[in-house]
């Protein structure tokens, strides 16, 4: 069910709100958080809805929409409300700004904040430089960002380790989850030796294969060079870790299926498809505390040479 409630205000859309749960019988005791989703009015706004939609499956939360309309035009609050099909596990509430009202979303989105429910903000595309300082990012607990959805995705990592705050986390971290899990279970197997360096690549515009360059380097405590794609490979292409008796490789250039290549072992296909944004925002609402090895894989960025010179095509 979708209702829409042009130039209206929050005590309306409350009121709208209360009177749906009494007469579908809806518990908000049900809902777990609260997830705010930040971005510019338009078409991408339904991408970002149906995939909190999908992960509300697993997190049944509140969803609050903030889409930024036009500034020029005269204040306004225009808010559509979604449940039932319409709306996944969560209900939606769907807050269109335009005017002075896209500067104070934060207004707008208190009244309607589940009680004693923690609060996560997500930027689906462009986010702010601090979110931490963000009028909305401030009521979070949680701010998820996605620097390569950002114009500038280098600029965006770039943005992400000057102004990270506890509670901060981005979704090109996030993709790493199973990369980072087949490496260091490839390091749990005989021989264990000491790795001496390391070689990530990928397209020049890939923040996740700085991030998984800089946890390398964080946590090894080792050099890491960082390469070029190979053959215009989308995303992550490989990692390579330099050992005594041999290197361990892990190589991924369709976008799929991995190669896992190990010393005195049968080389092994594994699953290693690029995660979707629901996967990783999924992933990313099982946790409300800092992400302290996130925090210290930024610091490691300043420790990997990196060799890319210029953007691929993506």
């Amino acid at each position: 069910m979708i209702i829409d409630m042009p130039t209206t205000n929050t005590a309306k859309v409350n009121a709208k709100i209360v009177e749906l749960r009494q007469q579908g019988g809806a518990v908000a005791l049900g809902r777990v958080l609260t997830l705010v989703i930040v971005t510019d009015d338009g078409e991408k706004t339904e991408e970002a809805i149906e995939a909190a939609n999908e992960a509300s499956r697993e997190h049944p939360c509140r969803v609050i929409v903030v889409a930024r309309g036009a500034r020029e035009a005269a204040p306004r609050l225009d808010a559509q409300i979604r449940v039932g099909g319409d709306a996944g596990a969560s209900e939606v509430i769907v807050l269109r700004l335009y005017g002075e009202l896209v500067e104070h979303g934060d207004t707008c989105v208190i009244p309607l904040l589940l009680p004693d429910a923690p609060v996560v903000a997500w930027w689906p595309f462009e986010s702010p430089d601090k979110p931490s300082e963000d009028r909305i990012g401030q009521l979070a607990h949680r701010r998820i960002t996605d620097a390569a959805t950002g114009k500038d995705p280098v600029r965006a990592l770039t943005c992400r380790r000057s102004s990270y705050s506890d509670g901060d986390t981005d979704l090109a971290w996030t993709r790493l989850t199973q990369w980072r899990a087949y490496l260091a279970a490839a390091l749990d197997l005989p021989p264990y030796e000491e790795i001496t360096g390391a070689t990530v690549s990928g397209e020049a515009d890939s923040p996740s294969t700085d991030l998984l360059a800089g946890w390398l380097a964080a946590y090894l405590k080792i050099p890491v060079r960082r390469l070029p794609a190979q053959k215009n490979a989308p995303g992550i292409n490989s990692v390579v870790l330099e050992r005594k008796s041999g290197p361990v490789e892990l190589t991924r250039l369709d976008g799929k299926v991995g190669t896992l290549r190990q010393p005195g072992q049968p080389d092994r296909r594994v699953a290693l498809a690029r995660r979707n944004v629901k996967d990783c925002l999924v992933e990313e609402l099982r946790r409300l505390d800092p992400d302290e090895i996130y925090e210290a894989t930024l610091e490691g960025l300043t420790l990997v040479e990196a060799e890319v010179t210029q953007a691929t095509p993506a």
